[in-house]
């Protein structure tokens, strides 16, 4: 598993302080972040893999400063949009996940051999020719997530990305995270996604203010929003 340092980060949008102080060593296989809206959780995730960079203090990867080693931090760090239309770019879905190895120097035979070796994985085979905009919102989620593993990142990061979902494609992607062998952040409102998670980090305020196993930590969120 990748080791994930936030040491002193703090970060504003304008006037608006977002995150205060934040230190964490986040290690573990499954972790989740939860807090309401505009406690930072969001920011904190972006972060990891310098979508965001922080004001003061550091975020490292295995080491690796985010803000001066951001290409390389980002070739181990996936990220999954809680709107998958924020990162589809390529007109048709097979283009889409080639897109993302584009810079790996493979051949075309490789990358066509990944990519439909991602769209079986992830049920969207029969949909490779097809205009990616024109996908279902539970199918662009898909290959959201396809486009990004496809690059075999050792860390998922996934920001809120059952939001937009009905209840059966949240629980299809929910359980697709759950079996990723990669170590997965997932960032969340739906409380019952974390229940099996190795930590849950609480995101008050800018703040860490519970921090453990989801029994525990989410009880104290919880509360909070009570």
């Amino acid at each position: 598993m990748s080791v994930i340092e936030f040491s002193g980060v703090t970060h504003a949008y304008g006037e608006r302080e977002v995150l205060r102080g934040i230190d964490l060593v986040l290690t573990e296989h499954r972790i989740g972040i939860v807090g309401a809206n505009g406690s930072g959780k969001s920011t904190l995730a972006r972060m990891v893999n310098g979508l965001v960079k922080p004001d003061r203090g550091t975020v490292s990867v295995d080491g690796l400063d985010v803000a001066r080693n951001g290409r390389e931090v980002r070739r181990q760090v996936g990220f999954v949009f809680t709107n998958p239309d924020s990162q589809i770019v390529m007109p048709t879905v097979a283009e889409d996940v080639a897109f993302t190895l584009r810079r790996r120097g493979l051949s075309k035979a490789d990358v066509a051999a990944r990519v439909a070796d991602a769209l079986e994985r992830f049920g969207l085979a029969a949909h490779a020719d097809h205009p990616a905009h024109r996908l279902s919102g539970g199918q662009k989620q898909l290959l959201a997530l396809a486009a990004v593993l496809v690059a075999e990142p050792s860390l998922v990061v996934a920001d809120e990305p059952t939001t937009l979902l009905d209840a059966r494609n949240a629980r299809r992607i929910s359980e697709l995270l759950d079996a990723l062998p990669q170590q997965v952040i997932v960032v969340t409102h739906q409380l019952e996604l974390l229940e099996g998670f190795d930590r849950v980090v609480v995101i008050e305020a800018g703040e860490v203010v519970a921090d453990g196993s989801p029994d525990t930590a989410l009880g104290i969120y919880r509360s909070l929003i009570a």
